[in-house]
């Protein structure tokens, strides 16, 4: 039996923590579990000889968390949604192509896929592109769920807000950030998890987003056996709000590595 690697890359909602300027008791604290880069993760398996590294979201900070970790290799990209925060760091790929001398696939919703293509239209244009190289990388819209390199993955649909974004699942793991509400299809494919990533942005209730409560919540109701909360802005204070969590779920840190058997 194998196991899934999550490293949280980054933990932070899209503004970071500390936040510039700001000068809050979450912004101030020397604790690094209150420091948080841009929201990405890291899922890894042994496939043959070979450790798949497959990136969620291409936040803004990218650069940052792939030298902090050493990270060398990415397989491939799963998008959740288009905002800034969550793909901003795609120019940071093409230092992966000129390591791995391939193309990068990408996965995502049709629409956030579209939207990539449109916005960022110099690395998907047919046109020649003047200036110190583009990323290498092919843009597969996914619906359905899918493999790659042996696993099952499950899009995991989702509303923020008015859009619809996606989690994703990879057998006993899930992972899903911004999130303010959940169909109950989808609640149906998180049945029988061992571990449920969900974003919570704040103490409070939000807009667009669970908040603690909330998050707590949904991790309770799709009976994950654990639980870790991601995507946090200022308002969470690591140590009083870690404090005060039920048994089973915590608050996510940036680096944290967690593995999750088969």
């Amino acid at each position: 039996m194998g196991s899934l690697k999550i490293l949280f890359l980054g933990t932070g909602t899209s503004t970071g923590v500390p936040m510039i300027g700001c000068h809050c008791r979450v912004c101030s604290s020397t604790d690094v579990r209150d420091n948080r880069l841009r929201t990405s993760a890291l899922i890894s398996w042994q496939d043959g000889p070979i450790e798949r590294n497959v990136l969620i979201d291409a936040s803004t900070d990218l650069r940052a968390q792939a030298l902090r970790h050493g990270l060398e290799r990415i397989d491939a990209v799963l998008f959740t949604h288009a905002h800034a925060d969550h793909v901003h760091g795609i120019d940071e790929l093409r230092s992966f192509n000129f390591i791995q001398h391939e193309e990068i696939p990408c996965y995502g919703p049709p629409d956030t896929l579209e939207k990539l293509r449109r916005r960022f239209d110099y690395i998907f244009a047919e046109t020649a592109y003047e200036g110190g190289g583009k990323p290498k990388l092919s843009l597969h819209p996914v619906e359905p769920p899918f493999e790659l390199f042996g696993k099952t993955v499950e899009p995991l649909p989702v509303k923020h807000g008015s859009s619809d974004v996606f989690g994703y699942r990879f057998g006993p793991l899930a992972y899903v950030t911004d999130c303010n509400a959940i169909p109950p299809a989808t609640m149906e494919k998180m049945r029988g998890l061992r571990l449920l990533v969900m974003g919570a942005v704040q103490r409070k209730p939000h807009s667009t987003h669970f908040g603690v409560d909330e998050a707590v919540a949904a991790i309770r109701s799709a009976g994950a056996k654990k639980g870790y909360l991601t995507h946090m802005n200022h308002d969470i204070l690591h140590s009083e709000v870690s404090a005060a969590l039920p048994s089973g779920v915590s608050l996510a840190y940036d680096g944290l590595i967690e593995s999750v058997d088969e």
